[in-house]
């Protein structure tokens, strides 16, 4: 179950004369009986001297200096020993940065937290018997021996594996305030693997939650894509919102979601991560872009409708409330352009659904966002946010040979079904009588 890949990394490492060991997730899932996509090499070697020793790797991280050795498009991460202590530190596999530039010599104490305990930099290196102690979890300190094919387990993580416990090693309080990834790490192992949290690792987690504002954006989209783009989705966002962390992470989402917990915002983003759950099962293509969507989209509709109220056009409203929210959101969650714009584009689309006559419709199929935004209105008429009808019609033209879409689309003029102000002929500026676009019942 080790890939080629692994191998040649590990015996290459020891026949240079470096102890080489394959390290956390992979060897736990081995344990279990699955078989491990990812494969983690921890080694006395330093990174600089796994450099010199394969020349397909390239060097990244700051806090954490790591290896990484390609072989097409599979990386094997290689990470150097590191020295534990009090307190103990954060896990090697979770670099904040990358950097291609060589590593600077250390300073004599490589090791610096901030005021809250938070660790900010680790470079201490040492040996396995210290680097099993600044692992996060018991199931991911196991270290498979290349010498004699033996696992050596130091905090009885062997055991936890087969009873599926997720414990952190050393105090729990400790751990969180040194690295606050480490809450949204257990809920994914969770989610994942579906392991029990030991009540002692589990109980902080509601009381440091707050923890998680102090990580960078750009981190937490990062973690965002591993909870959410992973096939365990539904999942993870049910025990986010169980132990507290959703309102770190969408602050806005989660104040709208309070005020209606089981209606059709909670409906829709089930659906969403549903559908998302569904497509990675498959082995189809997703994208935060539609989740983002998903999860945001109840902040955007009730800042657009405001907008609308005070007088906007449809359009102003939702371009400027989605630049409102999506700009708070950033404070949490950094959202790259890449996703933003697209989300954007497909929210601002979705009054064009109730255009059901003549060439515009037309037009509209063969829009680039399409598409996209077609799938979020048929999520959106499963939650209850959109008249079913509507989706069935779009679904039904897009069936059709262009003759009879274009017959389609005539005949039903007197059958648009859209609320007055979101189609047909452009009215004049100023008009204030008109409703909010449809974006919701």
């Amino acid at each position: 179950m080790i890939s080629t890949s692994a191998l040649k990394v590990l015996y290459q490492l020891k026949d240079a004369g470096y102890q080489a060991f394959l390290v956390g997730g992979c060897v736990r899932d081995i344990v279990i009986g699955m078989e491990p996509k990812d494969f983690d090499v921890a080694t006395n070697a330093s990174p600089e001297e796994v450099r010199r020793l394969f020349r397909n790797c390239r060097l990244i991280g700051r806090r954490f200096r790591l290896a990484h050795v390609r072989f097409g498009h599979q990386i094997v991460e290689v990470a150097t020993f590191r020295a534990a202590g009090d307190p103990i530190v954060p896990d090697a596999d979770e670099p904040d940065d990358t950097d291609d530039e060589p590593a600077p010599e250390p300073p004599d104490d490589d090791r610096v937290h901030d005021d809250t305990g938070r660790l900010l930099r680790d470079n201490r290196y040492g040996t396995v018997d210290q680097d099993v102690w600044r692992r996060d979890f018991t199931c991911n300190a196991l270290y498979y021996n290349i010498e004699d094919y033996s696992i050596w387990d130091y905090v009885g993580g062997v055991a936890d594996v087969k009873s599926r416990t997720l414990r952190l090693i050393g105090d729990p309080e400790t751990r969180y305030r040194e690295d606050p990834v480490r809450m949204l790490r257990a809920i994914r192992f969770q989610a994942k693997l579906g392991f029990t949290i030991h009540e002692g690792t589990r109980e902080p987690i509601k009381r440091l939650a707050m923890l998680l504002e102090q990580i960078p954006p750009a981190r937490l989209l990062d973690e965002f894509q591993k909870l959410f783009l992973a096939g365990f989705g539904q999942r993870a966002f049910e025990l986010l919102m169980e132990h507290g962390l959703l309102e770190q992470l969408f602050p806005a989402t989660a104040a709208w979601l309070a005020e209606d917990p089981d209606g059709m915002a909670a409906r829709l983003i089930r659906a969403g991560l549903a559908n998302t759950d569904q497509r990675v099962q498959e082995d189809r293509p997703v994208t935060p872009m539609f989740l983002f969507a998903v999860l945001l989209f109840g902040p955007i509709s009730a800042a657009a409708q405001r907008r609308f109220e005070a007088g906007s056009q449809a359009g102003q409203a939702i371009a400027e409330a989605a630049e409102e929210v999506v700009a708070e959101q950033n404070r949490r969650i950094g959202i790259p352009k890449r996703f933003s714009i697209p989300m954007r584009e497909i929210l601002a689309l979705q009054p064009r659904f109730h255009r059901r006559e003549g060439r515009r419709a037309l037009a509209f199929i063969s829009h680039p966002r399409f598409r996209a935004a077609y799938d979020f209105l048929v999520l959106r008429a499963e939650a209850g946010g959109e008249d079913p009808q509507i989706a069935r019609w779009w679904t039904e033209l897009q069936e059709l040979p262009q003759e009879e879409q274009e017959t389609r689309v005539g005949a039903d003029k007197s059958h648009s079904g859209q609320p007055a102000g979101t189609g047909g002929r452009r009215r004049r500026r100023g008009g204030r009588g008109r409703r909010a676009p449809k974006t919701e019942s």
